[in-house]
Protein backbone atom coordinates (compact mmCIF):
# COMPACT_ATOMS: atom_id res chain seq x y z
CA UNK A 1 0.00 0.00 0.00
CA UNK A 2 2.79 2.47 0.87
CA UNK A 3 4.57 1.69 -2.42
CA UNK A 4 1.37 2.41 -4.33
CA UNK A 5 1.00 5.80 -2.59
CA UNK A 6 4.61 6.71 -3.33
CA UNK A 7 4.07 5.83 -7.00
CA UNK A 8 1.00 8.09 -7.20
CA UNK A 9 2.87 11.00 -5.57
CA UNK A 10 5.78 10.60 -8.00
CA UNK A 11 3.46 10.59 -11.02
CA UNK A 12 1.62 13.72 -9.76
CA UNK A 13 4.84 15.66 -9.31
CA UNK A 14 6.03 14.68 -12.78
CA UNK A 15 2.78 15.87 -14.41
CA UNK A 16 2.90 19.19 -12.48
CA UNK A 17 6.55 19.85 -13.46
CA UNK A 18 5.81 19.03 -17.12
CA UNK A 19 2.78 21.39 -17.07
CA UNK A 20 4.82 24.25 -15.57
CA UNK A 21 7.61 23.78 -18.11
CA UNK A 22 5.06 23.80 -20.94
CA UNK A 23 3.46 27.05 -19.72
CA UNK A 24 6.87 28.73 -19.30
CA UNK A 25 7.92 27.66 -22.78
CA UNK A 26 4.66 28.87 -24.25
CA UNK A 27 5.03 32.26 -22.51
CA UNK A 28 8.60 32.60 -23.73
CA UNK A 29 7.42 31.93 -27.30
CA UNK A 30 4.32 34.14 -27.31
CA UNK A 31 5.52 37.25 -25.45
CA UNK A 32 8.07 38.60 -27.95
CA UNK A 33 5.88 37.98 -31.00
CA UNK A 34 3.86 41.18 -30.89
CA UNK A 35 6.76 43.63 -30.68
CA UNK A 36 8.37 42.99 -34.14
CA UNK A 37 5.01 43.55 -35.83
CA UNK A 38 4.58 46.94 -34.12
CA UNK A 39 8.15 47.95 -34.96
CA UNK A 40 7.61 46.88 -38.56
CA UNK A 41 4.41 48.95 -38.67
CA UNK A 42 6.29 52.03 -37.42
CA UNK A 43 9.07 51.57 -39.98
CA UNK A 44 6.53 51.20 -42.79
CA UNK A 45 4.76 54.37 -41.65
CA UNK A 46 8.04 56.32 -41.67
CA UNK A 47 8.90 54.97 -45.14
CA UNK A 48 5.47 55.99 -46.47
CA UNK A 49 5.88 59.47 -44.97
CA UNK A 50 9.27 59.91 -46.64
CA UNK A 51 7.90 58.83 -50.04
CA UNK A 52 4.91 61.15 -49.66
CA UNK A 53 7.20 64.07 -48.72
CA UNK A 54 9.38 63.44 -51.80
CA UNK A 55 6.33 63.45 -54.08
CA UNK A 56 5.05 66.66 -52.47
CA UNK A 57 8.45 68.38 -52.87
CA UNK A 58 8.61 67.40 -56.57
CA UNK A 59 5.05 68.69 -57.14
CA UNK A 60 5.79 72.04 -55.41
CA UNK A 61 8.99 72.52 -57.44
CA UNK A 62 7.16 71.80 -60.70
CA UNK A 63 4.34 74.23 -59.85
CA UNK A 64 6.81 77.00 -58.96
CA UNK A 65 8.73 76.55 -62.24
CA UNK A 66 5.52 76.59 -64.29
CA UNK A 67 4.27 79.71 -62.50
CA UNK A 68 7.56 81.56 -63.12
CA UNK A 69 7.57 80.59 -66.81
CA UNK A 70 3.94 81.64 -67.26
CA UNK A 71 4.58 85.01 -65.56
CA UNK A 72 7.61 85.67 -67.77
CA UNK A 73 5.66 84.83 -70.94
CA UNK A 74 2.83 87.18 -70.01
CA UNK A 75 5.25 90.01 -69.19
CA UNK A 76 7.12 89.62 -72.51
CA UNK A 77 3.90 89.50 -74.53
CA UNK A 78 2.56 92.58 -72.78
CA UNK A 79 5.84 94.47 -73.36
CA UNK A 80 5.88 93.57 -77.07
CA UNK A 81 2.28 94.69 -77.56
CA UNK A 82 2.89 97.96 -75.75
CA UNK A 83 6.02 98.76 -77.78
CA UNK A 84 4.19 98.06 -81.05
CA UNK A 85 1.35 100.35 -80.01
CA UNK A 86 3.82 103.09 -79.16
CA UNK A 87 5.43 102.82 -82.58
CA UNK A 88 2.03 103.08 -84.26
CA UNK A 89 1.15 106.18 -82.25
CA UNK A 90 4.51 107.84 -82.86
CA UNK A 91 4.37 107.06 -86.58
CA UNK A 92 0.92 108.57 -86.87
CA UNK A 93 2.00 111.65 -84.94
CA UNK A 94 5.12 112.04 -87.06
CA UNK A 95 3.11 111.78 -90.25
CA UNK A 96 0.79 114.46 -88.97
CA UNK A 97 3.71 116.74 -88.11
CA UNK A 98 5.25 116.31 -91.54
CA UNK A 99 1.99 117.16 -93.19
CA UNK A 100 1.59 120.26 -91.07
CA UNK A 101 5.19 121.31 -91.61
CA UNK A 102 6.02 121.73 -87.93
CA UNK A 103 9.29 119.81 -88.08
CA UNK A 104 11.65 118.44 -90.60
CA UNK A 105 11.84 114.71 -91.23
CA UNK A 106 15.27 114.54 -89.56
CA UNK A 107 13.96 116.16 -86.37
CA UNK A 108 11.04 113.77 -86.31
CA UNK A 109 13.38 110.74 -86.63
CA UNK A 110 15.57 111.97 -83.78
CA UNK A 111 12.55 112.67 -81.62
CA UNK A 112 11.08 109.26 -82.36
CA UNK A 113 14.34 107.49 -81.48
CA UNK A 114 14.77 109.46 -78.25
CA UNK A 115 11.18 109.09 -77.11
CA UNK A 116 11.08 105.42 -78.03
CA UNK A 117 14.32 104.68 -76.17
CA UNK A 118 13.09 106.46 -73.06
CA UNK A 119 9.72 104.77 -73.21
CA UNK A 120 11.22 101.32 -73.75
CA UNK A 121 13.68 101.88 -70.91
CA UNK A 122 10.86 102.92 -68.60
CA UNK A 123 8.69 99.96 -69.57
CA UNK A 124 11.59 97.54 -69.23
CA UNK A 125 12.39 98.81 -65.75
CA UNK A 126 8.73 98.66 -64.76
CA UNK A 127 8.27 95.10 -65.92
CA UNK A 128 11.56 93.97 -64.41
CA UNK A 129 10.37 95.37 -61.10
CA UNK A 130 7.02 93.60 -61.43
CA UNK A 131 8.70 90.35 -62.40
CA UNK A 132 10.97 90.57 -59.36
CA UNK A 133 7.93 91.12 -57.15
CA UNK A 134 6.22 88.08 -58.66
CA UNK A 135 9.34 85.96 -58.17
CA UNK A 136 9.66 87.15 -54.57
CA UNK A 137 6.04 86.24 -53.85
CA UNK A 138 6.55 82.80 -55.39
CA UNK A 139 9.69 82.29 -53.31
CA UNK A 140 7.84 83.33 -50.15
CA UNK A 141 4.99 80.94 -50.90
CA UNK A 142 7.45 78.18 -51.71
CA UNK A 143 9.23 78.79 -48.41
CA UNK A 144 5.94 78.60 -46.52
CA UNK A 145 5.04 75.34 -48.27
CA UNK A 146 8.43 73.82 -47.50
CA UNK A 147 8.27 74.94 -43.85
CA UNK A 148 4.76 73.51 -43.53
CA UNK A 149 5.88 70.26 -45.10
CA UNK A 150 8.85 70.07 -42.72
CA UNK A 151 6.59 70.75 -39.75
CA UNK A 152 4.27 67.92 -40.82
CA UNK A 153 7.26 65.61 -41.25
CA UNK A 154 8.61 66.52 -37.80
CA UNK A 155 5.20 66.00 -36.20
CA UNK A 156 4.85 62.55 -37.73
CA UNK A 157 8.41 61.62 -36.76
CA UNK A 158 7.85 62.74 -33.16
CA UNK A 159 4.61 60.76 -33.01
CA UNK A 160 6.45 57.63 -34.19
CA UNK A 161 9.19 58.17 -31.59
CA UNK A 162 6.61 58.48 -28.80
CA UNK A 163 5.13 55.14 -29.93
CA UNK A 164 8.59 53.57 -29.79
CA UNK A 165 9.21 55.01 -26.33
CA UNK A 166 5.98 53.42 -25.12
CA UNK A 167 7.24 50.00 -26.22
CA UNK A 168 10.68 50.23 -24.62
CA UNK A 169 11.30 48.61 -21.24
CA UNK A 170 14.81 49.90 -20.61
CA UNK A 171 15.09 53.40 -19.15
CA UNK A 172 18.32 53.97 -21.10
CA UNK A 173 16.54 53.18 -24.39
CA UNK A 174 13.71 55.54 -23.45
CA UNK A 175 16.21 58.32 -22.72
CA UNK A 176 17.79 57.77 -26.15
CA UNK A 177 14.38 58.12 -27.84
CA UNK A 178 13.56 61.27 -25.84
CA UNK A 179 16.89 62.71 -27.03
CA UNK A 180 15.83 62.05 -30.65
CA UNK A 181 12.60 63.94 -30.00
CA UNK A 182 14.53 66.85 -28.49
CA UNK A 183 16.86 66.90 -31.52
CA UNK A 184 13.81 67.49 -33.72
CA UNK A 185 12.03 69.83 -31.28
CA UNK A 186 14.50 71.23 -28.71
CA UNK A 187 11.82 73.01 -26.63
CA UNK A 188 9.51 69.98 -26.24
CA UNK A 189 8.76 70.27 -22.51
CA UNK A 190 6.86 66.97 -22.48
CA UNK A 191 9.92 65.10 -23.76
CA UNK A 192 12.08 66.90 -21.16
CA UNK A 193 9.71 65.87 -18.37
CA UNK A 194 9.53 62.23 -19.42
CA UNK A 195 13.29 62.13 -19.83
CA UNK A 196 13.62 63.51 -16.28
CA UNK A 197 11.36 60.71 -15.04
CA UNK A 198 13.56 58.10 -16.75
CA UNK A 199 16.69 59.74 -15.30
CA UNK A 200 15.22 59.50 -11.80
CA UNK A 201 14.68 55.78 -12.37
CA UNK A 202 18.40 55.25 -13.04
CA UNK A 203 19.54 57.54 -10.21
CA UNK A 204 20.54 60.63 -12.24
CA UNK A 205 18.77 63.00 -9.86
CA UNK A 206 20.80 66.16 -10.55
CA UNK A 207 20.39 65.77 -14.29
CA UNK A 208 16.65 65.25 -13.86
CA UNK A 209 16.44 68.39 -11.68
CA UNK A 210 18.18 70.50 -14.34
CA UNK A 211 15.80 69.23 -17.03
CA UNK A 212 12.70 70.03 -14.99
CA UNK A 213 14.02 73.52 -14.25
CA UNK A 214 14.44 74.09 -18.00
CA UNK A 215 10.92 72.78 -18.70
CA UNK A 216 9.42 75.12 -16.09
CA UNK A 217 11.31 78.10 -17.54
CA UNK A 218 9.75 77.31 -20.94
CA UNK A 219 6.24 76.76 -19.53
CA UNK A 220 5.51 77.62 -15.90
CA UNK A 221 1.98 76.21 -16.22
CA UNK A 222 3.00 72.62 -17.01
CA UNK A 223 1.99 70.56 -13.98
CA UNK A 224 4.08 67.43 -14.72
CA UNK A 225 7.27 69.49 -14.74
CA UNK A 226 6.59 70.61 -11.15
CA UNK A 227 5.71 67.02 -10.23
CA UNK A 228 8.99 65.62 -11.57
CA UNK A 229 10.96 68.41 -9.92
CA UNK A 230 9.24 67.56 -6.63
CA UNK A 231 10.40 63.95 -7.12
CA UNK A 232 13.97 65.16 -7.67
CA UNK A 233 13.87 67.44 -4.61
CA UNK A 234 12.51 64.57 -2.53
CA UNK A 235 15.39 62.34 -3.62
CA UNK A 236 17.80 65.11 -2.61
CA UNK A 237 15.98 65.37 0.75
CA UNK A 238 14.92 68.98 0.09
CA UNK A 239 11.52 68.52 1.65
CA UNK A 240 10.28 72.12 1.66
CA UNK A 241 11.03 72.55 -2.04
CA UNK A 242 9.44 69.19 -2.82
CA UNK A 243 6.23 70.01 -0.90
CA UNK A 244 6.01 73.40 -2.60
CA UNK A 245 6.23 71.81 -6.06
CA UNK A 246 3.70 69.10 -5.15
CA UNK A 247 1.21 71.79 -4.11
CA UNK A 248 1.87 73.72 -7.34
CA UNK A 249 1.41 70.61 -9.48
CA UNK A 250 -1.91 69.78 -7.79
CA UNK A 251 -3.02 73.40 -8.17
CA UNK A 252 -2.42 73.13 -11.93
CA UNK A 253 -3.89 69.63 -12.26
CA UNK A 254 -6.28 68.23 -9.64
CA UNK A 255 -5.92 64.68 -11.00
CA UNK A 256 -2.36 64.49 -9.66
CA UNK A 257 -3.69 64.57 -6.11
CA UNK A 258 -4.71 60.91 -6.43
CA UNK A 259 -1.14 59.97 -7.37
CA UNK A 260 0.64 61.56 -4.40
CA UNK A 261 0.31 58.65 -2.00
CA UNK A 262 1.47 56.10 -4.59
CA UNK A 263 4.52 57.99 -5.89
CA UNK A 264 7.59 56.02 -4.78
CA UNK A 265 9.91 59.02 -5.13
CA UNK A 266 8.03 60.70 -2.27
CA UNK A 267 9.03 58.05 0.29
CA UNK A 268 11.34 60.55 2.01
CA UNK A 269 8.31 62.77 2.70
CA UNK A 270 6.05 60.22 4.38
CA UNK A 271 6.68 61.63 7.86
CA UNK A 272 6.42 65.28 6.80
CA UNK A 273 3.36 66.96 8.32
CA UNK A 274 2.62 69.06 5.24
CA UNK A 275 2.84 65.96 3.07
CA UNK A 276 0.44 64.09 5.36
CA UNK A 277 -1.94 67.05 5.19
CA UNK A 278 -1.85 66.95 1.38
CA UNK A 279 -2.72 63.25 1.38
CA UNK A 280 -5.58 63.64 3.85
CA UNK A 281 -7.07 66.77 2.31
Amino acid sequence: MSRFLLLLIFLGLSVQIFSNDTEIAQDSIEKPLYKPFIERYILDEIKNLREENQRLRALVTKQIAEAKLDSSDRAIQYTTSTVNNIFYIITAAASLLVLLGWRSLNDIKKSIKSDTAKRIQGLTGDYESRLQQIEQKMMDRSKILIETQQEITNTNSIHSLWMRAGLEKSEEDKISIYDEILDIKPNDIEAMTYKADALLEIGEVRWALNLTNTAIELDNEYSLAYWQRACAYSQLDKQNEAIRDIEKAIELSETLKDEVENEKHFDNLRSNKRFITIIKS
